[in-house]
């Protein structure tokens, strides 16, 4: 299915500013750099630019590349995307829904489920 990343074992979020004018070569680059690996079909990647209201996601499928974008509306609010550091951090799906829902992906006082 086109874009369908459920199927992602790892997550990716590259933290600090993006700019949202790369398409897919620019991001692939980006993912070259900082995690020194080609972008495998087990994970996605998470950019985000200043404004915080949208992000872009990088899936790799058998065959090609899928870029998805997806642009808040103005009432919904932004991001908090971490810009603590120009590294790429891997993260969990719950972290991932909780950026989704505009929280924080550190929540020290979430419930740990094993």
């Amino acid at each position: 299915m086109l874009g369908d990343i459920s199927s992602a074992t790892n997550i990716y979020i590259i933290t600090g500013y993006t700019d949202m004018r790369k398409s897919i070569d620019g991001l692939y680059a980006i993912i070259l750099d900082q995690l020194k690996t080609e972008p495998d079909a087990r994970s996605i990647y998470l950019f985000c630019g200043r404004r915080c209201d949208r992000i872009k996601v990088l899936l790799r499928e058998p065959d090609g590349m899928v870029l998805l974008y997806k642009r808040l509306d103005v009432v919904q609010g932004k991001y908090r995307w971490p810009r603590n550091s120009n590294e790429a951090k891997n993260i969990t799906w719950q972290q991932f829904d909780w950026l989704m829902t505009g929280l924080e992906i550190e929540q020290p006082k979430a419930l740990k489920t094993s």
